[in-house]
């Protein structure tokens, strides 16, 4: 008898809760993941690269084309600058309207465009494109967060979600709980009836409304939904606002593969062999990715606006510790992407 007992005591179903499944950090991102990366944010100064000065009820100098306190410069009148600061004296002695710049102590809003369109959803070493993104938004927003100023975003893949600016750790924490949904590659993957339309020209004219004078616009993106059209809205952003570019990318879209037939899909059920053994293949493999390269590298040139390149190879935290490093101090420059991989 005791012998079936001990065979009944095995058999009792387990009280134990069953485990979660394990995340593969690479492809997907949590909320505590993305969380934690507040203490990582303290070691940046995402000011350096824009006008900082020391306030207790603004702590930036902003491009806020408006009535401040110091007089900075007279340009050339522009469409929506106010008619109260036209420089009269410069206007009669040029016969070309213009108009005084002031620099003005004021909190600046911070504003993400993060893009999870469905190239985004690529990697081939330690993460995906999306994961790398939506690290690079969380931690840089935390820097934002801990000096008060306010986060807002535009989330895009099929489709968009808009998040007003709120303060300090408010506003990141409505930022992560998007980053996380958007991240996810069953939904930036599935098929969508607005899979074909060029989704990123229709944020970047989303946020002309959203960000007001002088916040500052950080575009998250891979940049492969750029075209003509891009430019002429990027130019009426940076009228009123200061931009930074970063582009994310994986090795393979820099280096071809080594010589060999591979199969691909775009994850949503189209196929394809990818064939670098011969010498035109591997050319027209270069070709693509370099003019993409060089077509971002020029519209940003163009626009003045910093380009920063970073791969999903990279250690997100190193990378952004290089640039907004409170203690580094070497500038950006608009001459060439910056972190570019060999």
């Amino acid at each position: 008898m005791s012998f079936f007992k001990r065979l009944l005591k095995r058999s009792k179903p387990s009280t134990k809760e069953p485990q979660k499944p394990v995340v593969n950090t690479g492809t997907h991102v949590s909320a505590p993941q993305l969380i934690g990366l507040q203490q990582q944010a303290r070691k940046l100064d995402l000011n350096r690269q824009t006008y900082a000065t020391a306030s207790t009820t603004g702590t930036h100098r902003s491009r806020f084309r408006g009535r401040g306190m110091d007089y900075q410069e007279s340009r050339i009148y522009q469409a929506g600058d106010d008619i109260r600061n036209m420089d009269w004296r410069v206007t009669a002695r040029s016969g070309k309207p213009h108009t005084k710049l002031y620099q003005e102590e004021r909190e600046r809003p911070v504003v993400f465009l993060v893009d999870f369109n469905p190239s985004m959803f690529f990697g081939s070493t330690q993460a995906l494109k999306s994961v790398v993104a939506a690290k690079v938004a969380a931690i840089l927003a935390w820097s934002v967060a801990l000096k008060g100023d306010r986060i807002g975003a535009l989330l895009i893949n099929n489709v968009h979600h808009e998040l007003a600016p709120k303060m300090g750790k408010r506003g990141a924490l409505q930022l992560i709980r998007e980053l996380v949904n958007f991240s996810d590659p069953h939904k930036g993957l599935a098929p969508h009836e607005n899979a074909n339309k060029n989704n990123f020209n229709e944020e970047l004219k989303r946020l002309r409304k959203l960000a007001r004078p002088g916040t500052l616009i950080v575009l998250i993106s891979d940049f492969y939904k750029i075209n003509a059209e891009t430019q002429h809205h990027l130019r009426r952003l940076s009228q009123h606002n200061d931009l930074l570019a970063i582009q994310i990318v994986d090795p393979l879209e820099l280096t071809p593969p080594p010589a060999n037939r591979y199969s691909v899909t775009d994850g949503v059920g189209k196929t394809g062999v990818l064939d670098t053994r011969s010498k035109q293949g591997k050319e027209n493999y270069h070709t693509f990715f370099a003019q993409h390269h060089q077509q971002l590298h020029e519209l940003m040139r163009r626009q003045q606006i910093p380009l920063i390149q970073i791969s999903t190879a990279d250690d997100v935290i190193l990378r952004l510790q290089k640039y907004f490093g409170a203690k580094q101090r070497a500038a950006i420059s608009n001459t060439s992407p910056i972190n570019k991989v060999a």
